[in-house]
Order: structure tokens, then sequence, then C-alpha cells
């Protein structure tokens, strides 16, 4: 297989279905190296199976290209390792790294449990740092021993993330972490000829289809975006957020100084709060959050 990604080595968590699997799926299609990497955890997090990601790199083979399945845990130091050795001693080289697994526990704040928080952001949070720390560590030992690196990671955010979901209180804080480690990667990483990315997709999977039943948009209507981002061709552009539907792509656009206003002197509270009124009747309208009505 040949296209924009041939010969480039790619590791794509929560691949084995999905989105992940759309992903690797098409990064094959390519001509990438794939690392499949999946727990086979139910959609609530729980169980596991190596079936999902032996599957999607068996379905990578028969379609003539070139996987290796990786059932590890990656928001565990040991599993994000070992998905690292698993590309470099496969293949010999990582290019690429898509962080995409993820689980969902959803819960009104009031109800929400503290193992249902520490659950859904240990597997969003702390399974994008985690391996793309040990990618980046790889590619800063790369550059620093003069190889050239043309290396990219594309993480994975969600409107809930940028926006705010009701009933989504750990999801939603768990993505908007991942854009803030997005924007510190890509500025810390660059040296090393590393590019890092972010996407906010919106697709029909088995995440969304009981809680957003009126996506229509499919996974593979995603990958694309993706497998640019996680290419060379992608050169010159990180610290990006996407949001990818459909057919519609829109960069987003997040924080940045809006109407403001300074004090003669010192504030009041009651000043204070005045000049933020004024400040908010000319400033851009919030966006409403996910599920408010």
């Amino acid at each position: 297989m040949t296209g924009i990604c041939t010969d480039r080595v790619v590791a794509v968590t929560g691949a084995g279905r999905g989105l992940g699997r759309a992903h690797a799926l098409a990064f094959a299609a390519e001509g990438a190296r794939v690392v499949v990497n999946d727990l086979g955890a139910a959609r609530d997090g729980s169980g596991g199976s190596a079936d999902p990601a032996r599957s999607v790199a068996a379905e990578i083979r028969a379609a003539g290209g070139r996987a290796v399945a990786h059932d590890g845990d990656i928001a565990t130091a040991e599993g994000a390792a070992s998905l690292i050795a698993a590309a470099l001693e496969t293949y010999g080289r990582l290019d690429t790294l898509v962080n995409n697994a993820g689980f969902l526990r959803d819960r009104m704040l009031v109800n929400l449990a503290d193992d249902d928080w520490d659950a859904v952001l240990r597997v969003h949070l702390t399974g994008h740092f985690l391996p793309l720390r040990h990618a980046a560590a790889h590619w800063r030992a790369q550059s620093r021993a003069g190889r050239p690196v043309t290396a990219r990671v594309v993480n994975t955010t969600s409107g809930a993330g940028l926006l705010g979901s009701v009933g989504q209180g750990n999801y939603a804080a768990a993505k908007a972490g991942i854009v803030a480690l997005t924007l510190v990667a890509s500025a810390e990483l660059a040296r090393y000829g590393v590019q890092v990315n972010a996407i906010a997709p919106a697709a029909r999977t088995r995440m969304t289809e009981e809680i957003f039943a009126g996506l229509t948009g499919l996974p593979e209507d995603v990958s694309p975006l993706v497998v640019w981002l996680g290419s060379a061709a992608s050169t010159g552009v990180t610290g990006r957020v996407f949001e990818a539907e459909a057919g519609r792509v829109t960069v987003m656009e997040g924080w940045r100084p809006g109407p403001t206003a300074h004090a003669p002197s010192h504030w009041t509270p009651t000043a204070a709060g005045d000049a933020a009124r004024r400040l908010l009747s000319a400033a851009e309208p919030a966006g409403p959050v996910y599920g408010s009505g």
C-alpha cells in the first residue's frame, strides 16, 4: 500500500472499535505500519479482551497492510511504555501517535462517584499523557543523536471539553485537560521535530449512540483529517484544535483576550462588577453547553 503515510509507523490507542478502528484502517490504507492498541473494555471501562485489537490488526493484514496488536493499558506507565516499545521492536521506529482511547461513566455532578471521576480522568487524560511522554522521550533522544525527526501526535478532545456537556462533568474536564496538554506539548516538543494537534470528533459510535442519537456522521468521516495531521504533509501545523464531523472540518479558536477594562487606580467590588457587565455586553456570547436545552 502506498499513500501519504507510506512507511510511517503509527500507534493508535483505543483502535479496536469506533473512531480508533477507523483511524487505524485509514492509516494502513495510506501506507502506514500500524500498532493497534485496545484494552478491549466495555463502554464503561469494565472488563477487557485482546480480541478487538487483534481483529483490527488482522483486518489490516488481510487487506495487504502491516499491523501488530497491542492490548496493554496505556493509562499505566508500564502499558504506555510497552506501546512505544511495540512500535520500536516491531518496526524499528515510531513516527505518529494517535491518542484516542477512552470510555464513559456519565452522571450528573451530585451523583458522580469518586471512582467514576477518577476512572474517566485516568483513561482520557492520563491515557493521553503517558503514551505522549514515552513517545516524546524517544523522539527527543533521536533528535539529540542527530537523527531527523518528523513526528506527529494527534490527541482526541471533544466538544464536551470545549463547551461543556450536561451529565459529563468527568469526561468534559478530562477533554478540556487534553486541549491544554496539546498546547503545552506542541510548544515543548517543537524543537525536537514533533508536531502536536488535537481533534474534537463527532461521529456515531458505541460511546455516542445513546447520548447523541442524532449524530449521523461516521468514524470514517473523521479519519482523513487525522491521517493528514499524522503525516509529513502537515508540516507547519501544530498546537491547533480541529472539530471534525461528517463533511465538516472547523478550526477551533480557543481562549484569547476579549474586551478589557482598566481601573484608574484600584477596583472596588462594585466597580469591578460594573466593568464586568460592560465587557460582557461587548463580548461574543458563550457557546451553549451540550445538553443544556
